[in-house]
């Protein structure tokens, strides 16, 4: 009997086309530069890839680094099983933001300036020196899931080295890293807000804030266990790892005391500034404000406050959609649709920005589905078929 070959997956293949659109695009940007696949600006500075892929990317990637402190530092060890997901998730995501960023620089060979010529006055020197670190945290973290996978190869070259060395020793050194993750990540997750502090008759006063950094940085711890349940959601349906109803209830019933805190500052510092009536009377902006006010922060406040709500695991995976959305409407306020409009400052993004952003993040995605089906990324249950 002749064995059928098994079909490539039909999402792994879209995922596939969409990289190559985009390494398509990249190879078009380093030929023909900035300008052949943009609509930036002298007047526009910038545009999608700093929005979406730095101030979003990076914020939806504090799972790592709040899930890690959890277990390894506050020892809650029921959420030890989603720690290399979220952590793997974190890693790619500030991948992302560094490959983005070789594209939108106007000359990306001289990235690696930062780590000599410093420049301590600047909050983005700050995040460039955090985001570099941070990366390097983030990989060392997750390099004994590799090293695991590396011993149990079905290749006997590569099985026969000895990986539970590097694996001890990364071992002995994580509560440090840990800690080392959690301090650069409050860092730069702040400093993000803090670059925009220089942009005070730029950014709409219903954003600009002296607190922004702390906002920034609520928001970011916020959206971590939102987008750990997310993950693990998608985790369960596309490879089959159940995972326990507890774990995600559990994270679910500190997303509301976090996003409390984050709309009592909010408001508090418009009413302290006497510019609370902006929330109503400064159209269109005002309606920017309330969309991800209400989607991201009351509704998901209001959901994740009732039991059975919490007991539910679609229930708990779109309440953190709402999240995730909110952190997304945020972002994009504060650092594209909320600037002041004026003349040559007109912007919308190139299909070719987009196609860069969406092949980064089919890259990501296919990296997970790779990782899921050849480490040992869970703990507990069998994987099925891929996407």
């Amino acid at each position: 009997m002749i064995q059928k070959k098994r079909p490539f997956p039909v999402g792994t293949s879209i995922l596939s086309v969409l990289v190559i659109l985009g390494l398509v695009t990249v190879i078009i940007r380093y030929l023909n530069g900035l300008g052949a696949i943009s609509n930036l600006s002298d007047g526009r500075a910038w545009g999608l890839w700093i929005s979406f892929d730095l101030y979003c990317g990076v914020a939806l990637a504090a799972g790592g680094f709040t899930l890690a402190g959890a277990v390894y530092i506050f020892n809650l060890k029921k959420y030890h099983p989603v720690v290399r997901p979220a952590v793997l998730t974190a890693f790619l995501g500030y991948t992302l933001v560094i490959l983005a960023l070789l594209v939108d620089l106007g000359q990306p060979w001289y990235i690696w300036h930062a780590i000599i010529y410093w420049n301590i006055h600047s909050p983005l020197f700050e995040v460039a020196v955090c985001v570099m670190a941070y990366t390097t945290v983030l990989a060392l973290e997750f390099s004994p899931a590799v090293f695991e996978g590396l011993s149990k190869s079905n290749l006997p070259v590569i099985r026969r080295f000895n990986w539970h060395v590097p694996m001890s020793i990364i071992r002995a050194i994580q509560i440090p890293l840990v800690i080392a993750g959690v301090v650069l990540s409050t860092l730069h997750q702040s400093s993000l807000g803090s670059m925009l502090l220089m942009m005070p008759e730029t950014l709409h006063p219903l954003w600009y804030t002296p607190i922004l950094p702390i906002l920034f940085l609520l928001s970011a711890v916020a959206v971590g266990p939102a987008m750990v349940i997310f993950e693990s959601t998608l985790s369960t349906r596309v490879f089959g790892h159940k995972l326990d109803l507890d774990v995600l209830s559990g994270l679910a019933r500190a997303i509301p005391y976090i996003l409390g805190l984050y709309l009592l500052l909010k408001v508090i510092d418009l009413m302290a500034v006497g510019e609370i009536g902006l929330i109503f009377l400064a159209y269109p902006q005002n309606l920017l404000w309330w969309g991800e006010v209400i989607v991201g922060v009351i509704l998901p406040i209001i959901l994740f406050s009732m039991p059975g709500v919490r007991q539910n695991r679609n229930a708990v995976f779109w309440s953190s959609v709402l999240v995730i959305i909110g952190l997304v409407l945020n972002r994009f306020n504060v650092s594209m649709l909320a600037l002041a409009m004026r003349p040559g400052t007109v912007y919308f993004p190139h299909w070719m920005e987009f196609a860069i952003s969406v092949g980064l993040v089919a890259d990501a995605l296919l990296v997970i589905w790779l990782a899921h089906r050849l480490l040992p990324i869970v703990s507990h249950g069998e994987a099925t078929e891929g996407i």
